[in-house]
């Protein structure tokens, strides 16, 4: 089982070096690339004021979030959910940056450092999956279809939760997933029955599905549009159909 957390977070702006807190985080749980249902989600009291371009990005205001526990409160259970699984972050240095920042200030009690080398950056995989076209998530969205009406403003939750969807999609759609699932499940039913992985089975023939009727009025028609039909460089002159 592949299980990985989907994360997003806002903030009080846009430096963590010089100051700048974190004051929201929304984590997805993803099974073998699917949304399982399985989501964390916390404001943070900053203790200090959130810039007004921030505001108007994730429109958060200091009043909202003066009653809020402290990043301290809640570290905890926010581990406890991540686990050991890896992240899946959209321009992870900015999201790492402000967590490490905010581990720092734990103290000896801080859980270690997250590394960007293990973290899925989906910026960087839209980067060459489309190279020279823009990979914001909302262009992501508009490329791939997928429904950001609600998104009138940035949350982590609501965003963790739209990255998922793109992220899937930066991996080839929604069936790698659904795909990998039952390929898991076959492989353990195999392994308790004794019956041969698909790896050893070799390519399936594919199963007709016309009728011999069907099969007699194709053949019937190939024949009234004479030798020399385009349809005859593709299947073979004497081929049946």
């Amino acid at each position: 089982m592949l299980r990985e957390i989907v994360l997003d977070t806002e903030t009080t702006g846009t430096d963590a070096k010089n100051g700048d807190r974190l004051i929201e985080v929304g984590c997805v749980e993803l099974v073998n690339h699917v949304q399982s249902g399985r989501t964390f989600h916390r404001y943070v009291n900053p203790q200090r004021a959130v810039h007004p371009d921030a505001f108007a990005v994730h429109g958060l205001s200091d009043a909202f979030l003066a009653d809020k526990p402290l990043f301290a409160d809640i570290v905890s259970d926010f581990v406890a959910f991540c686990g050991d699984a890896p992240l899946v972050i959209h321009n992870a240095p900015f999201d790492v940056g402000f967590l490490n920042m905010e581990y720092g200030r734990l103290g000896a009690v801080a859980p270690p450092p997250i590394r960007l080398e293990d973290v899925v950056d989906t910026l960087i995989l839209a980067r060459k999956k489309h190279p020279g076209a823009g990979n914001s998530l909302d262009m992501l969205c508009n490329r791939y279809g997928i429904d950001r009406s609600r998104r009138t403003k940035h949350g982590a939750l609501l965003d963790a939760q739209i990255l998922a969807e793109v992220y899937v999609e930066l991996l080839g759609g929604k069936q790698t997933g659904l795909a990998l699932g039952a390929a898991v499940e076959e492989r353990g039913s195999e392994a308790a029955s004794g019956e041969a992985g698909p790896r050893d089975r070799g390519p399936r023939p594919y199963r007709a599905r016309l009728t011999a009727e069907e099969r007699a009025r194709h053949d019937a028609f190939r024949a009234s549009l004479g030798a020399s039909a385009i349809w005859s460089e593709y299947i073979g002159a004497d081929e049946p159909a």
